[in-house]
Formats: C-alpha cells, structure tokens, sequence
C-alpha cells in the first residue's frame, strides 16, 4: 500500500505539520499525565480507523511504560477494569469530542463534568487539544491512506 500524498516530504504540508506538531509538544506542559494523553491518542485514532496513528501511538506508548493489557483495552474501556476513573472520563470525552456528528448538541453535560472532576483547567484545555490535535492528524493520514506499521518509535515525522 502506498500513500495517495507524500505529506512527509510536500512543502506545504510540512508546513501545517510544523504547527499542529508544535501545538501537540506545546501540551506536554500542561500537567496531563503522559499515559492519559497516549490512552487518549490511540482511543481517537482507533475510532477514526487512522491505522497510521494506532501503530505510532501504540509504539510510543509502550516505549513509556504503558503496559500491552491496557493498550489491548483502550477500545473496550468501558468493560476493562484496568483504568482509573480520570482515564475513563478522559476516554470518553474523547469518544463524544471524536463522534461530534453522531451526538445532537456536542458533548453531554454530564461527560463534560466527569472529566472536570478529574482534571484542573489546565489539563482540561490540554486533554481537548490533543482530542483535536489528533483528530487533524487523523483525518490527514486516513485520506491519504498512509500505511501503517513502519514507524519507528521517537521518529520525527
């Protein structure tokens, strides 16, 4: 399988990668634990079917200590017993921030207050970035139909 674009070496796009990448580094700072923000890459991703995303955010969470059992579980959260209560509300703002379309009126109250128990402000702000940021790369690697399973984890792409 081949990609219909060459994002990674198009002018343009490297551009636009430039400042969505810059804006996924720029929420590092904001107190969102590591593995939230990777439970929450791959949740979106694998929603979307972004199979380019699934395997990089797969890798780069292994790499960081995330445990197979929970990545194998991220797309059965709600039956799994292996997250925490922060990382359930996170995965399932992530889930109706990711399926706008589907719901009637964006997110539901209740799924906005479950994750503001959870998170400061800050950390509210970074965890809708990177549903967003993500989404973007989503939509960018499954319209392109970038093959997945070659990237290599720390790759700056």
């Amino acid at each position: 399988m081949q990609a219909r674009l060459d994002f990674f070496n198009n002018p343009v796009a490297a551009k636009i990668f430039k400042h969505l990448s810059a804006a996924g580094a720029a929420l590092k700072d904001a107190g969102l634990p590591d593995s939230t923000r990777e439970l929450v890459l791959l949740r979106a991703s694998q929603i979307n079917g972004c199979g380019f995303c699934v395997d990089m955010h797969t890798k780069e969470a292994l790499h960081a200590g995330e445990t197979g059992q929970r990545l194998h579980l991220v797309a059965a959260w709600r039956e799994a017993t292996v997250f925490t209560d922060a990382e359930r509300a996170a995965l399932e703002l992530t889930e109706q921030g990711t399926r706008l379309a589907d719901g009637a009126g964006g997110v539901p109250d209740e799924v906005w207050e479950r994750a503001a128990k959870h998170f400061t402000e800050d950390q509210l702000v970074a965890l809708i970035s990177s549903i967003a940021v993500i989404n973007a790369f989503n939509r960018f690697n499954v319209i392109v139909q970038q093959p997945a399973g070659w990237y290599q984890v720390g790759q700056k792409l």
